[in-house]
């Protein structure tokens, strides 16, 4: 038994060596093999095009502090700021994604001018992803027959009513769309709240330009937002306050009115009747006074419920591109040039190894 074990140990290491002697045979053949993969990871790492990207940090204020500063004047009027912050949808970064990557945040930026002085390149962001964007040259073979289709096809959608209906996108938008989202990448920390947007264009210059795009419109987004319910409640506030100063102001002129028409009469009527006047005027003050503290409320709570952004990393135009990354393409290539190679040079060992 320890025989047979030993032989079968023996031809396995004779059978490596012969494996080995074999590629060493054939070092020329997988040498040229190597150089063509290496040519073929050339031609592929320069021809895809250059993607820059710009990385924004920033995280959103504690609620805690704000509500802290406005608790003892909101308690004067009885509203506890405490119990009311961070209770709307958009209270945690872990959303941020879903805002950016929604058809009205995304359709908002393609109206925006976008700027390259190298280039020359002077459009707006649909048109720069439409009609400025560089592919490889591969890409452009597998959108033939698409574009052979589009030649033939008689269906042609009108731009204006896409425009001017929300609910309808054309298929072009929609693939500008889609183009804008995978080059669009937001993340948040759980822990800390610190969120990291990540904005990848072919041009250094319009990746800077549009994180710090991106990070001011998804800051304005989500304070709208947060402060819808507030804003309402201080224009409604402000329409009572309006309300009870015209209605202060209206009893107070009939109770002077009143009173200079009937300086000299003495009478139990008049008495009665300025008296009547009096407590309308006071009322009318009472309930003015309260609008007036209502209303500062309300923009206390307004100020309170408006987030505030700390940018912990600019947006800085990148110096260097992203990717491709030349090296690992080559890398890669030339492994696969050698791998196959030695896989050609050892075939029908392989066979054989498979049968038995």
């Amino acid at each position: 038994m320890e025989e047979k074990q030993n032989n079968i140990a023996e031809e396995k290491e004779i059978d490596l060596l012969a494996l080995a002697n074999k590629i060493w045979a054939n070092r020329k053949f997988i040498l040229k093999a190597l150089g063509v993969g290496l040519v073929i990871g050339l031609i592929v790492a320069f021809s895809i095009p250059k993607e820059y990207t710009t990385t924004v940090i920033l995280t959103p204020e504690s609620k805690s502090t704000t509500s802290g500063n406005m608790g003892s004047l909101a308690a004067l009027a009885g509203i506890n700021l405490n119990s009311a912050a961070g209770q709307d949808a958009l209270a945690s970064p872990e959303l941020y994604p879903s805002v950016i990557s929604s058809t009205p945040f995304l359709r908002g930026l393609l109206d925006i001018q976008v700027t390259d002085s190298k280039m020359g390149i002077d459009t707006t962001l649909y048109s720069y992803i439409n009609d400025y964007q560089s592919a490889a040259w591969w890409g452009y073979i597998l959108k033939a027959p698409g574009l052979l289709k589009g030649l033939f096809s008689s269906e042609k959608i009108d731009m204006n009513d896409s425009n001017s209906n929300s609910r309808i996108i054309s298929e072009e938008e929609q693939k500008i769309l889609n183009n804008l989202t995978d080059r669009l990448t937001i993340s948040s920390d759980k822990k800390t709240g610190v969120t990291t947007i990540e904005v990848m264009m072919q041009s250094p210059e319009i990746s800077a330009y549009l994180a710090d795009t991106v990070t001011s419109y998804l800051q304005s987004y989500i304070i709208d937002y947060r402060t819808q319910k507030a804003r309402k409640d201080l224009a409604y506030s402000e329409k009572l306050y309006e309300e009870s100063k015209a209605d202060y102001y209206k009893t107070q002129a009939t109770l002077a009115a009143y009173v200079d028409g009937n300086m000299n009469v003495v009478s139990a009527k008049y008495r009665t009747t300025q008296e009547r006047l009096q407590n309308e005027a006071s009322l009318a003050y009472t309930v003015y006074n309260q609008m007036a503290q209502q209303l500062q409320m309300a923009k206390v709570k307004v100020q309170d419920t408006t987030p505030v952004f700390t940018v912990i990393q600019p947006a800085v135009e990148p110096l260097f591109p992203a990717k491709p990354s030349k090296k690992l393409i080559l890398m890669g290539f030339i492994f696969i040039g050698t791998i196959s190679a030695i896989v050609w040079v050892l075939r029908e060992d392989m066979k054989r190894f498979l049968i038995n």
